[in-house]
């Protein structure tokens, strides 16, 4: 019996009016609906510390607390009163909260989950427990899995020694256990380096033409032995490690003109820290998208699109969500 297609997510889709005007003054967006939660449930702390990080996570970075299992059950209160249609856990690394898995439980009696995580920490034992929540939720459990590049020494470059290799792992001991993880890549590393010679940027075989990374990606989970690779691609956000504010610019009440607002993530989302509740997953602990400090109700005001980074989400249609 064949296999099911691989599932690709790509979503480098140009706005068409992304030849855009010089910023002037930045819209504001207001939450049409709440359709999903974040929790950066570890704060900033990883176990990796990736050069591209879009928050600046690291192993020493403290500086946002853990949230606590009844904060979240709080918030996941508030959120399903609302009407909320998505919950999703990041960091920081979640799976270094050590009630990841009870936390994973209370949210999936509410809504379809999803965790981001780098994979370096999901056992055999880990995967079945996820498997086991799946399986008893009436919701889905989506785990997406950090890859940056299919090539383990570009990919290790940036995420450190042996991450390639452990997140493949994690997404075959997923995938055994009966879950379809999501491998997450931005076009960080995309670019074929200058000085690679023509053929390491060909596929297999002497006379194989070019393989784009997306092909390359499924290829090497393939060979790896993943039967059904899922891949969602982010673009470039000057945020984090990156942080560039003279990447882009402010999104202008013209800008906005004859598009959907809920194309706009902001529009839909709200996330939850230790510090306060934001408008963005990507701008967390960034002024312009702090929302409020008490209770989520009173987190979803107008938005500013001030930020460079909202350029980039106007530009390309990005979503931090699955779809």
């Amino acid at each position: 019996m064949s296999q099911p297609a691989a599932r690709f997510r790509i979503l480098k889709v140009m706005n068409p009016q992304a030849a855009a005007r010089p910023a002037i003054r930045p819209a504001r967006l207001a939450l049409r609906e709440l359709d999903s939660i974040w929790f950066q449930v570890t704060g900033l702390l990883c176990n990796l510390e990736c050069t591209h990080c879009l928050v600046d996570s690291s192993p020493r970075n403290k500086s946002q607390a853990f949230l606590e299992r009844d904060a979240v059950r709080e918030r996941l209160a508030e959120a399903e009163a609302l009407g909320v249609k998505e919950i999703y856990f990041t960091g920081g690394e979640p799976f270094l909260h050590p009630e990841m898995t009870a936390i994973l439980a209370d949210a999936l009696a509410v809504g379809p989950t999803t965790v981001l995580t780098n994979g370096t920490l999901v056992t055999e034992r880990l995967a079945a427990e996820l498997a086991a929540l799946a399986g008893a939720s009436r919701y889905s459990l989506e785990i997406r899995v950090s890859l940056d590049h299919p090539d383990p020494v570009r990919n290790d470059a940036v995420r450190g020694v042996g991450a390639h290799a452990k997140a493949v792992r994690a997404v075959l001991r997923l995938e055994r256990a009966g879950l379809l993880p999501i491998v997450t890549a931005t076009e960080y590393l995309f670019a074929p380096p200058a000085e690679a010679p023509a053929d390491a940027r060909r596929g297999p075989g002497r006379n194989a033409p070019p393989e784009s990374t997306y092909q390359a990606f499924l290829r090497v989970l393939r060979e790896a032995g993943v039967r059904r690779p899922r891949l969602k691609v982010m673009p470039v956000f000057h945020v984090g490690k990156l942080e560039d504010p003279a990447e882009g610019g402010a999104v202008t009440g013209e800008m906005l003109e004859g598009l959907d607002p809920m194309l706009l993530q902001c529009a839909s989302t709200r996330v939850v820290t230790a510090t306060g509740i934001y408008a963005c997953p990507i701008l967390v602990g960034k002024a312009v998208a702090l929302m409020g400090r008490g209770a989520l109700g009173d987190a979803l005001g107008e938005v500013p699109l001030a930020h460079h980074a909202c350029r980039t989400c106007w530009e390309t249609g990005m979503t931090c969500g699955n779809h």
